[in-house]
């Protein structure tokens, strides 16, 4: 029989049964080595993350040479950093594939508690050197020449602790103890301290991802709709009520009216945007022929990336880049559904849909489908530390396909 692993505190062993005379069954337990190859990862999944990666630095030089430029008087400014992290992210996705996913177990609550830790220093440390605010968000922290944000390794934090907590409580989820209150204490402790940095974005990516988890975990739907009312009054109120909020209300009639919005509410970040859409057309300007990047979409190597992929590329390769975005979730999934216990289902499962979210919402407000917030692209906005914070979530999902029972072709 297919061993079906114990999630426990250290989860270094599993429970199998063994079949002996008669009707009795033999239990024995299987201790999980730290670094093993296994069966091989599962290539379709590894080839399409190096596509993306490779797609996503070209687009990355091709979208910020003239803002690097004329900023920092270098052309390769931002290329050569991010380079130099995608390099570090892929030797330690190779690492974290060959490390068995089981022994995560053991890092979940450690790593929710460094997690919140960090998002209180954020707040406590507010307008020095260390959190400096930037643009109005206190959302960085500054550690020597590394800065990062906390929020980031927020989001493997909850799906990893998810995960811990689904696996072992799998047959009670249907209970409001075990399926619905640690989850929601967790969700709320960490989408409130990220709420505060005025990071709306982040805090929807949180939400979302709890929900697919929760849903995947078997949650009645009946908590969804509750939670569904709580969460849009608390935003109705927040934006309409709240003067720390009255930001996201300006945003909104923004969106509404891109090209001719209310007075005070600057829009030219969309505008630029959909003229640099509309400009690709069918096949594009050409690799590296984009005009809005020379400083008309500010900081186009940011999250507004995909408008220049549309500009250059055209609706055609923007369309490739989707499916490619498409491929991996797909795969993602396929992996997490053929995982050989819950703990790696849901592992697979809160990985891609955090890439999946996050694909969605950044290019509907690229396309100004919904408000302007901040949210990067994977693979291809600008950003080190996420960059190699997203490779080694995709080293565990690897890791995950090593166990699973799919065919590695």
């Amino acid at each position: 029989m297919r061993s079906v692993p114990q999630a426990g505190p250290a989860a270094r062993y599993s429970e199998v049964s063994v079949p002996e005379t008669g009707r009795k069954k033999k239990r024995v337990r299987k201790k999980f080595k730290i670094f093993s190859a296994r069966e091989g990862v599962d290539r379709p999944l590894f080839y399409l993350i190096l596509v993306l990666l490779v797609l996503g630095l070209i687009m990355l030089f091709s979208a910020s040479y003239a803002y690097s430029y004329y900023y920092f008087d270098n052309s390769y400014h931002f290329i050569t950093q991010q380079a130099g992290f995608a390099l570090v992210g892929l030797v330690l996705m190779g690492l974290i594939s060959l490390f068995d996913y089981h022994h995560l177990h053991k890092f979940a609550v450690p790593l929710l508690l460094v997690t919140v830790l960090l998002l209180v220093l954020v707040k406590v440390l507010a307008g020095t050197s260390i959190a400096p605010i930037l643009n109005g968000a206190n959302r960085w922290l500054y550690v020597g020449p590394v800065n990062f944000q906390p929020s980031e390794i927020a989001k493997f934090a909850l799906v990893l602790i998810f995960a811990h907590l689904i696996s072992i409580n799998y047959h009670k989820m249907g209970t409001f103890r075990y399926g619905v209150l640690p989850y929601l204490i967790i969700v709320l402790l960490l989408a409130g301290l990220i709420l505060v940095e005025n990071h709306v974005s982040a805090t929807v990516i949180i939400l979302a991802i709890a929900a697919v988890m929760l849903f995947v975990g078997g949650v009645k739907l009946r908590w969804f709709a509750v939670a569904g009312g709580l969460v849009g009054a608390a935003i109705l109120y927040l934006v309409l009520y709240s003067d720390k909020f009255s930001y996201a209300l300006d945003r909104i009639m923004g969106w509404l009216n891109p090209f001719d919005p209310p007075q005070g509410v600057d829009t030219w970040q969309t505008q630029q945007s959909l003229l640099a859409i509309g400009s690709g057309q069918a096949l594009g300007l050409g690799l590296g022929q984009s005009r809005q990047k020379y400083l008309y979409l500010p900081e186009p190597q940011n999250d507004f990336i995909f408008a220049i992929v549309c500009e250059e590329l055209g609706f055609v390769g923007a369309l490739v880049v989707i499916l490619l975005f498409a491929l991996l979730i797909w795969r993602g999934i396929v992996v997490a559904l053929n995982a050989q216990d819950k703990f790696g289902t849901m592992l697979g499962v809160g990985i891609t849909a955090q890439v999946g979210i996050q694909v969605i919402l950044n290019i509907m407000v690229v396309t100004n489908t919904i408000p302007n917030t901040g949210i990067s692209l994977p693979f291809f906005s600008y950003g080190g530390t996420s960059l190699v914070i997203l490779l080694c979530e995709m080293g565990v999902l690897l890791s995950v396909s090593r166990s699973s029972s799919l065919d590695k072709t």
